[in-house]
């Protein structure tokens, strides 16, 4: 399997990103020009993460964000339903779980916080997913969502995107161990909510206080949202 469809069958999602694990953190970071890391460490920032708390970091990949949560002094496990991605950060040594976002391993209430860091939109059913990881945080527990999102300026939304169909297919073929995933990659995105959109999703899973801040001119957004109490 090179590449997903847009139906998101999680199968071939898992497959393609089994394809892509052993170069995809430096593919990430050539296609958008290093700004990748400014990304995660906005999002480890706004997590404020605490010593002892624990945190499941869904969608993981090969762990980069969890080991930057992680030292903080918290507790976070990497969860992933691609063994290759995993297997690919093996290197690092923070616990990981192969999980299925729909079908979470883990008891209610077990985490004080969730995170998906370009992760969610592959999932199969984002309200689900949300669902769930809502099921396995404690009550006043809280969500972070890091994705890319739909830039509000007009021309410059135009630009990116016709860049992420374009130009990243090219540079994947020079850097990327499966290159045609990153036409499912731009595909995704231009597909993907706004962010007012993927706010409404989040609410409707049942989390509370949800807002959303841009990163670079809404290439990325940050999402957060809280587990009620009681």
């Amino acid at each position: 399997m090179s590449r997903a469809s847009l139906e998101k069958k999680p199968r071939e999602v898992a497959e393609m990103f089994d394809g892509v694990a052993r170069r995809y953190d430096r593919t990430n970071s050539v296609l958008t020009l290093g700004y990748d890391r400014r990304w995660r460490e906005m999002t480890r920032r706004v997590l404020d993460a605490q010593p002892g708390e624990k945190i499941l970091d869904l969608a993981a990949g090969t762990a980069v964000s969890t080991v930057a949560f992680a030292r903080t002094g918290a507790y976070c496990v990497a969860a992933d339903f691609s063994v290759g991605m995993l297997s690919s950060g093996a290197a690092r040594e923070i616990p990981k779980v192969a999980a299925d976002a729909m079908r979470l391993p883990f008891a209610d209430d077990s985490f004080d916080a969730v995170t998906v860091v370009f992760g969610i939109r592959n999932f199969f059913d984002t309200q689900a997913a949300l669902a769930e990881m809502h099921r396995v945080v404690k009550p006043g527990g809280r969500l972070l969502v890091c994705e890319f999102a739909n830039p509000r300026f007009k021309p410059f939304r135009a630009l990116f995107h016709w860049g992420m169909k374009r130009v990243a297919p090219v540079i994947a073929k020079v850097v990327s161990s499966n290159p045609e995933a990153y036409r499912y990659l731009g595909e995704s995105i231009k597909d993907w909510y706004s962010q007012r959109g993927l706010a409404e999703i989040v609410a409707k899973a049942g989390w509370s206080e949800v807002e959303w801040m841009n990163l670079t001119f809404g290439v990325v957004a940050l999402h957060r949202g809280k587990k009620a109490q009681g």
